[in-house]
């Protein structure tokens, strides 16, 4: 399979060696096909070669009146960093500004158009007014198209694709896209072929991680502590997806730990409990277990040894990084301290305190900060250092895995320890009721996700990889989180998406 996957992306290449002969339009489709069957990190060099030109060259007469390719090399573009403006759509407006009634037939170009509006920064009416317009026809249309397109608008209905988790599209479009009649044969075949390669390496490391996990968990005997190995692990997988064990074994272990005590501090554990962990924590010296409650002792033990036993993994001139880390899982103990403080006073914070503390407990930056540690010289110290000063695109990353799950807990019903949410944070300061609050916060996930586009096209192009990571750890939030739902908290929430992704037979 590795020899026919090796001779395949031979002639992807040749695809890309036939630049010159290639239109703009034919190039921007073959870069979203790639990235739509997951085989683009094969291409990185070609694809920017390719997106280069895209950037600078204009469409034909024919295609820049096709809004279909317009909207998907706009999004394009913008995904990977190149500033393009809104004025391309003033074409496809009326005299009165709005959009033109004679789109509504065109459902491609509407769908393209949907997603690539949700590539907007803060500020653009102009992409407002386009989800608006393209969003009624397609809801209106929905029940007459037929597959796969009908499959296409409703997942983006749910979440926009440049918001959409990569390897789940990836599964779906690969049954999709052999539908087309342009499709090509060879694109198809290295998908499936390379699908099925990196499947059979993410099967091992859930084997390998359930076994750390039984053992892991059966010796710290916390049973009031959540009993899972496979969502965390499918969070890494859906953010690190390709040849990179090393990496997702990594981010998952930090994950369950941080799991661990999150549901200590939560759960269990009394204030006297919770003051002692953090000041152990804030030591992290193994002789700090004595000061520890006879139950919690085991938990520290097993989270010291590991943090040392991934520190043995790492290259000499990477060790550095681990001080960056241990630094930053001590703030995580005190934020937890500080929420348990809260529920503790029966204390209900402004939105803004609660926010500033809250961004960073969801855990979300941290382990971010853990995939850099892990990443090797992937990662440069320049990188290191812009995560690390928590620039605006970690920060609204966090902002969104805090507002997303307190939306969802406040549809479900609170936990009875549970601190006050920022729904309620924000019910008691404006003085409005739980809905509109609700919807209030949606508005503000929305504008974390134009900061996050945004901060993604003005950085610096050293520290991208790092970003491109940040970006897919936020898209796991939509799809953790959907509906309300909390997949990071009960499993059976994404129950079958994990079957979907992990066991549906693909054919090679």
């Amino acid at each position: 399979m590795r020899e026919r996957a090796n001779e395949l992306k031979g002639e992807v290449r040749q695809m890309f060696d036939a630049d010159n002969v290639m239109s703009v339009a034919d190039m921007v489709n073959l870069v979203d096909e790639l990235q739509r069957l997951g085989i683009d990190n094969h291409f990185r060099k070609e694809i920017n070669a390719g997106l280069s030109r895209i950037h600078s060259e204009e469409l034909d007469a024919v295609m820049s009146n096709d809004l279909h390719t317009v909207a998907l090399r706009f999004c394009l573009l913008r995904q990977h960093g190149f500033w393009v403006s809104t004025d391309v759509f003033d074409k496809f407006r009326d005299e009165t500004g709005s959009f033109s009634k004679d789109l509504t037939g065109d459902t491609r170009g509407l769908l393209s158009l949907y997603n690539a509006a949700h590539m907007a920064v803060p500020g653009e009416a102009t992409l407002d007014d386009a989800i608006a317009f393209a969003r009624h026809h397609l809801e209106a249309a929905i029940g007459r198209l037929a597959s796969p397109m009908a499959e296409q608008v409703a997942r983006a209905l749910e979440i926009p694709r440049p918001r959409f988790m990569r390897r789940l599209e990836t599964m779906h479009y690969i049954t999709e896209y052999e539908q087309e009649e342009a499709h090509s044969a060879i694109l198809l075949e290295l998908a499936r072929v390379d699908l099925n390669l990196v499947r059979s390496l993410h099967l091992k490391e859930l084997r390998t991680l359930s076994l750390w996990w039984r053992d892991l968990y059966g010796e710290v005997k916390l049973t009031y502590a959540r009993d899972r190995i496979v969502e965390p692990y499918f969070y890494n997988f859906g953010v690190f997806h390709e040849e990179n064990s090393h990496l997702r074994i990594i981010v998952t272990k930090v994950f369950v730990l941080l799991g661990l005590i999150d549901d200590t501090y939560d759960v269990h554990a009394t204030l006297e409990d919770c003051q002692m962990l953090d000041e152990a924590i804030q030591r992290w010296n193994e002789s700090a277990v004595y000061f520890l409650p006879e139950y919690l002792r085991m938990l520290y033990i097993k989270t010291l040894s590991n943090f040392n036993e991934i520190e043995d993994t790492m290259e000499p001139y990477d060790k550095y990084r681990m001080a960056y880390i241990k630094k930053q899982f001590k703030s995580q103990s005190k934020n937890y301290l500080q929420e348990t403080k809260w529920f503790n006073d029966k204390y209900i914070p402004s939105l803004k305190e609660h926010v500033d503390v809250t961004l960073m407990s969801t855990g979300v930056p941290l382990l971010f900060f853990v995939a850099l540690m892990a990443a090797g010289q992937v990662v440069t110290k320049e990188t290191f250092e812009w995560a690390f000063n928590i620039p605006d695109m970690v920060r609204a990353s966090g902002e969104m895995g805090r507002f997303l799950n307190d939306i969802a807990s406040y549809k479900r019903g609170k936990n009875t320890r549970d601190v006050a949410s920022t729904v309620e944070c924000y019910m008691k300061e404006h003085g409005v009721t739980g809905e509109e609050a609700m919807v209030a916060i949606a508005a503000m996930v929305e504008q974390a996700w134009r900061r996050i586009n945004r901060a993604y096209m003005e950085m610096n192009c050293a520290v991208e990889p790092a970003a491109r990571w940040l970006l897919d750890m936020t898209r796991m939030l939509e799809i953790y989180y959907l509906r309300g739902r909390d997949g990071l908290t009960y499993g059976r929430d994404i129950k079958e998406l994990v079957a979907f992704l992990f066991l549906k037979q693909i054919p090679v």
